[in-house]
């Protein structure tokens, strides 16, 4: 493989292929994506309900966790990353949500208006083509009813109290991730399984990467940064760009002393409930062992079944703190999951959960002594103001959920038990919430970075992926960071035309 290229693309996740495509627009542009993980070619990546193995993959997902945080009483929380071609877009639930108007608006940013940002979505959407889960659950679709106000057919929206059966970013009961629709059809050179250590300069000015294997890789134009938001802050801090103090300890030279890398950590808290009950959702049980050994037949044969199902099949909006804007999230699982250290248990049941729309505690991300293992610190329920709406999340989802006609499928509450209320219920919040799995902030545009996504105080250097987010969208954070991928990659692609001209 050639060792120069215009562009280098580090990290091959959902922002990176859009990125790839955008610049591969350029004629005679040459681009290089590298991939710390392996391809995706595997079939697990495919099948909807793949999602369940790869989560615990030791080769596809970073397996990151936080640092004991004082926040939570001194528990790690996992930070599950995907580690192959389509990045936590091969690894997720393909949920496709916007955000609402007002998240881009807050953000006021020239470039970044809802007007703007629509645009973008719109020639992001005309290639990953979201649409309606195609073989939801009975009890998917009872919960998607719960507002009886809203159009039966179409998603929920964060712009109003609603509920309904997810849109995903799925094909032929497939999925559908940003390789496919931005990464192959682009014709960018892919390199998988190498890791970046650093990028590379000339006085200010980035001029390629090198590997963790020592190999070096030249970029005209300049690199983007597009590893996620714990990977792309630490390519930065190994490279001389972050808190000069940490640097220093970890045996860093300064490059760029850059304090807010690494800060503005965030990510949407959630919390569930666990429904345990035969004959209600899907699950272990001697009468669904049939249904079980068929799927992967119905599968292949008619893209339907089981294995179709993304697990987070539906879900809702709503408020709790009086507001009109919904400030919590539900996402609504037709499975029995497990809450006792295992995913997998026996039964059959459903789970729901509560998600805090817009966090804010804030946490941070750091360099230790290994610049391979960043030290994650998502503060969780740093301000209390979080773990009360949490609360008050959980009373609110009962009360809807007791409305939802599930009938003979209705099963009771297992976890933690519908007599848990009060400060029994705020003690085990703190105890057992983790994360919706959208990691945020951390290279937050109008900080280390330009409105345009260009890292300050370095020229022919970018970040395009959701580290750039000032403040979390509201809902999952999956398309987002494509449309984010889309935008800064016009950004990157339009300054290097300036330059050659």
């Amino acid at each position: 493989m050639q060792s120069e290229f215009d562009h280098i693309v580090v990290g091959g996740g959902s922002a990176g292929c859009a990125v790839a495509a955008r610049l591969a627009e350029r004629p005679g542009a040459s681009v290089l994506v590298i991939e710390a993980g392996p391809s995706d070619r595997d079939i697990r990546v495919k099948v909807p309900f793949g999602l369940v193995n790869l989560m615990r993959s030791d080769t596809r997902n970073w397996k990151r966790e936080t640092v004991a945080m004082a926040s939570v009483g001194g528990r790690k929380v996992p930070v599950p990353r995907g580690k192959m071609l389509g990045g936590s877009g091969s690894i997720n639930s393909m949920v496709w949500f916007r955000g609402c108007r007002a998240d881009f608006d807050a953000w006021n940013l020239p470039g970044w208006d809802s007007a703007t940002v629509w645009r973008a979505f719109d020639a992001v959407e005309a290639r990953m083509t979201p649409a309606r889960l195609p073989h939801p659950h009975p009890l998917s679709e009872t919960f998607g009813r719960v507002f009886p106000a809203n159009d039966p057919g179409a998603p929920p929206s964060p712009e109003r109290q609603s509920a309904g059966v997810f849109h995903c970013n799925m094909r032929d009961a497939a999925r559908w991730s940003a390789a496919d629709g931005f990464l192959r059809p682009s014709g960018a050179t892919v390199l998988t399984g190498a890791e970046v250590a650093q990028v590379t300069f000339d006085g200010a000015r980035a001029t390629g990467v090198q590997l963790r294997d020592g190999r070096r890789l030249c970029a005209r134009a300049g690199v983007v940064l597009s590893a996620g938001s714990i990977e792309s802050p630490m390519i930065l801090m190994r490279s001389g760009i972050g808190p000069g103090n940490d640097l220093r300890v970890s045996g860093i030279d300064v490059r760029v002393d850059a304090p807010l890398v690494g800060a503005n950590l965030h990510d949407h808290p959630g919390f569930g409930l666990h429904f345990k009950g035969a004959g209600s959702g899907y699950g272990l049980t001697l009468a669904q062992l049939p249904a079980w050994a068929l799927s992967p037949l119905q599968w292949l044969l008619n893209r339907s079944g089981r294995l179709s199902s993304n697990t987070v099949e539906a879900g809702a909006f709503y408020s709790v703190s009086g507001d009109d804007a919904p400030d919590v999230q539900t996402h609504f699982l037709p499975f029995l999951m497990g809450w006792q250290s295992r995913s997998i248990i026996w039964g059959a049941g459903y789970f729901a959960d509560v998600c805090l729309c817009q966090p804010r505690s804030r946490g941070q991300l750091r360099i230790g002594h290994d610049p391979y293992a960043p030290l994650i610190d998502l503060n969780l329920f740093g301000d209390d103001h979080d773990l009360d709406m949490m609360v008050k999340g959980v009373t609110r989802l009962r009360e809807i959920l007791a409305t939802a006609d599930f009938g003979t499928r209705r099963a009771p509450e297992a976890f933690p038990c519908a007599a848990t209320t009060g400060d029994a219920l705020r003690s085990i919040i703190r105890a057992r919430a983790g994360t919706a799995y959208h990691p945020v902030g951390t290279l937050a545009l109008g900080g280390p970075l330009d409105e345009k996504g260009a890292v300050t105080g370095t020229q022919n250097l970018w970040v395009a992926d959701a580290s750039v987010m000032p403040r979390i969208t509201t809902a999952n954070t999956n398309a987002p960071s494509i449309m984010i991928g889309w935008q800064i990659g016009g950004h990157v692609a339009a300054a290097a035309t300036r330059n050659a001209a």
